[in-house]
């Protein structure tokens, strides 16, 4: 019988393990980022789990409605799930049920970095990922412009909702050489009315398609006078392989921004 260790996720809190051999995830990123680590060590993942594409697992609900019995009916080692991307009754009732569970806690590049990390390689007991290793030297690399850009970021509409501070998006933004205008709201993902965000003194407008899929057509024309650039959510948000080359994609995307519209 493997030994068992304790360890401490990313809340501080206790999760002992054996030998790690059947994961459940309900963090989209973190299905990924498993995946592409140790293919074959997943069981089940989220509807939402839609990286890599040729996923093939049981499917075990939403990240906030997830099916607790079809989680216990796979006799995960470990259940990995994020703070903020799902609900804390549901994490209780598996570890009631004697289900070891992760929870990861991700503000920053630095923290996503480290968390993966201890997740992958501490709780999981995998080798260091290359795209890990890729993804730390990438941003290191990254050298941002001297004068960083003001720019809104809305991540939903009806009602609006936008990048605030202590966020990971924020960050790398940030180390791209953009500055969040809405960084002084209360809250992660402030909801502004229009109006205020039209006056927030934004030199650009960054539209992602995730968790709301703004487009050419859906978004730049509530921002009349502003430049836009479309972002690639996955690349903006998700902690996982997508950070390796997430430095290039978004700088890319920030360097094709489009004119304002004509209306």
């Amino acid at each position: 019988m493997d030994a068992e260790r304790e360890l401490r996720d990313d809340e501080g809190d206790p999760v002992r393990l054996g030998a790690v051999r059947r994961v459940v995830s309900l963090v989209p990123s973190l299905t990924e980022a498993v995946a592409t680590a140790a293919p074959g060590l997943l069981v089940g993942a989220t509807d939402w789990c839609t990286r890599p594409a040729d996923l093939d697992v049981v499917r075990i609900g939403g990240t906030k409605n997830p099916d607790v019995a079809r989680i216990l009916a796979l006799r995960p080692d470990l259940v990995i799930a994020n703070e903020e991307e799902n609900r804390a009754p549901d994490l209780a009732a598996l570890r009631a049920a004697g289900v070891a569970v992760w929870t990861t806690r991700i503000r920053d590049l630095d923290q996503a970095l480290r968390s993966l990390r201890r997740l992958l390689v501490d709780a999981c007991q995998l080798p260091d990922p290359d795209w890990l290793l890729s993804a730390s030297r990438a941003w290191a690399g990254l050298v941002p412009p001297a004068v960083p850009m003001r720019a809104v970021v809305p991540i939903w509409r009806r009602p609006w909702m936008v990048l605030g501070a202590d966020t990971f998006a924020a960050d790398l933004l940030r180390r791209l050489g953009v500055t969040v205008v809405t960084a002084g709201h209360p809250g992660r993902y402030p909801r502004v009315p229009l109006p205020e965000l039209l006056g927030a003194g934004a030199e650009l407008l960054l539209l992602p398609d995730e968790p709301y899929r703004f487009t050419a057509t859906d978004g730049p024309e509530a921002f009349p006078t502003l430049p836009y650039a479309l972002l690639s959510g996955r690349h903006l948000t998700w902690y996982g392989p997508s950070l390796a080359e997430a430095p290039a994609v978004l700088a890319a995307q920030l360097g094709g921004r489009n004119s304002p519209p004509v209306m």
